[in-house]
């Protein structure tokens, strides 16, 4: 049998992967390693060599992109016959077991998979019918409780008796948040893999079937299972079943998510004559970045260990720039993007990404000054964010009470009482009228056309837009939004929300505060909010790049996993940002952020930026920022610092290694942070600088007399 077309194309340990022997089977696959390849070489082995069916072969992925790729893969492999494979995701794997067995899981034959916008959208409804206050007990929170449970492997008998209020609401909740399920026939995403589980061990000898049925298991990204599908897997194998898992404990970053990094450790232990190849040499990246990224990952403890390394050079070295502020910070990354692009590179081959999505905003805008289109990957840009376009409604309402679709949008955000029947009642009024919906609110509040409680939630509503309106007219524009967000309650609101997400959305609407801060208007005509909301318009209006147009990429860490980039820059590495503030004192948490720091490095092809701002205006506050730990733990050699010349800067490098660190300058006429001196506005100085040479912009802060706008050609700025 002639099996060199399995063979040629792979090296040593690629090799080893694929032909060794029928043992349960651990496979270290560093990032750029080639794994999907030897996933799929190995299925194509199991088949042709060791005399495999694929119906004999169930392959389990994370997502519905990686399988289709691993199952057109396979079937140019060993042609139509791949279709045999059980091939999908763990929810689509249990999907296709539930509707197989529909009736011994006690569902109906025709049941529905509810998304996570429906599963919110019937648990609205289950707080509603208890008559709870869903201010107090938001929908969301007790998605994530729901979800939580479910994916730990729990029902609600499971579950302690409650010890606090908290518990007792969403025990409550739960309860009959399943029993609506459950008359209606619907089943969540959490609850597709729990039912299975649950169908395998109510019947063993339908879990025996499938052992028989399964003999070779293979789950890629397996340091991302959670608990649940961690036991599903080994109920589902058991002693018969030859279990290859392939995943790199070094990338596992959701923890958030429920995903579990210690499957990974503890896999040899509970499936006896394990078998551990590391996959070690990239395909991806330079040796410099190798080098780098090694250094980082060394740091963490309780790694089952790799050292990544290629054979096609070093490559150029790592540039680290400090900038003065995070506009300095996004300036440089534009203008390195610019030149990379006038050679070898397009804008598809740049990526910027950053630890807090809040992170954005700054880059957004540098982005739109100098025409460089850009996508927001697996996101929307900053203006276009829900929670900023809650906020943006409040203040357009205070600006003007007579903005329809803004008064719409915030009515009832966050929840008070002003349910549909209400907003429908308005809308009859304002068009019986001719009306706005605030003049058609008004009305209704004096004719006493409502029912008491909706009467008195409307009511309240006018009265919190007329105190707002009254209150911070007067204030700075950051103070206004700061005040805003603190009566409407929209922080509290976004405080409830669990997880990541929810964090996300409090960090964006801090940083809108930062937005304001900074907002200076061209148009003296328009007062400052005026100003700022038709900025906002403007910018949340200007669409992003198409899909297939040749454009820069900005995402966060997390949405880069997977991807590859010839140039990556990474924003923000600071204390307090990246490690982020709310994983630095806990130990598990700081691990996961220089894993997540490791998958941002090892997106890079060519040439990777790493930087950082000694200030930073974010989350509605100037602070000193300190030089991210991160950046400590790389290889000095392996690293050139980009300063601008004569600016005096806190070195990000140890002093002993100062001197090792190479340094590159560029000139600039006017800096950030320089103190300057004009003839009638005194001393100042510079936070902002659009444009370069003669006709660029300078704004400057002077000590007596503000911000103000200059042009470097006529400002006849002296240095102080």
């Amino acid at each position: 049998m002639d099996i060199s077309h399995l063979l040629n194309e792979l090296n040593d340990h690629q090799r080893e992967a694929v032909t060794t022997e029928l043992v349960p089977l651990r496979i270290l696959a560093g990032a750029g390693s080639g794994k999907t390849r030897v996933l799929v070489y190995r299925i194509a082995w199991l088949i042709e060599v060791e005399g495999f069916s694929p119906f004999n072969i169930l392959a389990v992925t994370f997502t519905n992109k990686a399988a289709k790729e691993m199952q057109h893969r396979i079937a140019a492999m060993i042609g139509p016959s791949a279709n045999n494979m059980w091939l999908g995701t763990f929810h689509s794997t249990a999907h296709r077991l539930l509707r197989l067995h529909w009736r011994e899981a006690n569902l109906i034959q025709n049941f529905q998979v509810l998304d996570s916008e429906d599963q919110l959208r019937l648990i609205r409804r289950v707080i509603k019918n208890l008559q709870l206050d869903d201010t107090k007990w938001p929908p969301k929170q007790a998605q994530w409780f729901i979800n939580s449970q479910k994916e730990e492997g729990r029902r609600l008998k499971d579950l302690a008796k409650p010890q606090s209020e908290f518990e007792q609401v969403m025990h409550r909740i739960l309860h009959h948040y399943e029993e609506a399920c459950a008359q209606s026939g619907l089943v969540d995403f959490s609850e597709l893999l729990l039912r299975s589980f649950e169908l395998f061990k109510t019947y063993p000898e339908m879990c025996e079937h499938y052992r028989n049925r399964f003999r070779y298991i293979l789950v890629d990204e397996f340091q991302d299972t959670n608990r649940l599908q961690y036991a599903w897997l080994k109920l589902l194998a058991g002693d018969k079943s030859m279990l290859m898992i392939v995943g790199d404990d070094d990338q596992s970053i959701y923890s958030w998510r429920g995903a579990c990094v210690d499957n990974m450790h503890k896999f040899e232990k509970e499936f006896p004559g394990t078998k551990t190849i590391r996959l070690e040499q990239n395909y991806r990246s330079t040796g410099h970045i190798l080098k780098a990224a090694n250094h980082l990952i060394s740091k963490n403890e309780d790694r089952l260990g790799k050292n990544l390394w290629t054979s096609s050079g070093e490559g150029e070295l790592i540039s680290v720039y400090a900038a003065f502020n995070e506009m300095d910070e996004a300036r440089f990354i534009v203008d390195q993007i610019k030149q990379s692009t006038k050679g070898e590179f397009s804008l598809n081959d740049c990526a910027v990404l950053y630890r807090s999505n809040a992170q954005s905003r700054v880059l957004e805008e540098a982005l739109i000054q100098a025409g460089v289109p850009y996508r927001i990957y697996g996101g929307l840009r900053f203006f276009e964010r829900a929670e900023i376009k809650d906020a943006l409604a409040y203040l357009r309402l205070v600006e003007n009470n007579q903005d329809d679709p803004a008064l719409e949008r915030v009515i009832n955000t966050p929840t008070r009482g002003i349910g549909e029947r209400t907003v429908d009642i308005l809308r009859e009024t304002a068009r019986d009228n001719q009306s706005s919906l605030w003049e058609a609110a008004q009305f209704i509040i004096n004719e006493n056309l409502l029912p008491l409680r909706a009467h008195n939630a409307l009511e309240n509503f006018l009265s919190l837009i007329t105190r707002l309106t009254t209150h911070i007219n007067e204030l700075a524009l950051h103070e206004q939004i700061e005040q805003m967000l603190k009566h409407s309650s929209l922080l509290d609101h976004y405080a409830k929300e669990k997880g990541e997400k929810g964090q996300a959305r409090l960090e964006n609407l801090e940083e809108l505060v930062s937005a304001a801060q900074w907002f200076e208007s061209d148009d003296e005509t328009l007062s400052k909010r005026t100003a700022f909301l038709s900025h906002a318009a403007l910018e949340a209006g200007d669409t992003q790049a198409a899909a297939h147009q040749n454009c820069v990429q900005l995402m966060t860490a997390h949405s880069a996993k997977g991807l590859e980039f010839p140039i990556v820059f990474i924003a923000g590495l600071e204390e307090g940002l990246f490690p982020h503030q709310m994983s630095m004192d806990d130990v598990n948490g700081l691990q996961e952020e220089r894993r997540l720091c490791y998958v941002a490095m090892t997106r890079a092809m060519k040439k990777l930026y790493l930087c950082y701002a000694e200030s930073r205006f974010l989350y509605g506050k100037q602070k000193s920022a300190l030089p991210s730990r991160f950046l400590h733990d790389l290889p000095t050699e392996s690293l050139q610092e980009v300063r601008i010349r004569t600016r005096v800067s806190q070195p990000y490098s140890k002093t002993n290694e100062r001197s090792r660190t190479k340094i590159i300058e560029t000139d600039s006429t006017y800096r950030l942070g320089q103190s300057v001196m004009h003839e009638k506005f005194g001393e100042g100085v510079i936070l902002n600088i659009e444009g370069s040479g003669a006709k660029a912009r300078l704004q400057v802060n002077f000590s007596k007399s503000g911000m103000k706008w200059l042009m470097a050609e006529y400002a006849n700025l002296t240095v102080a």
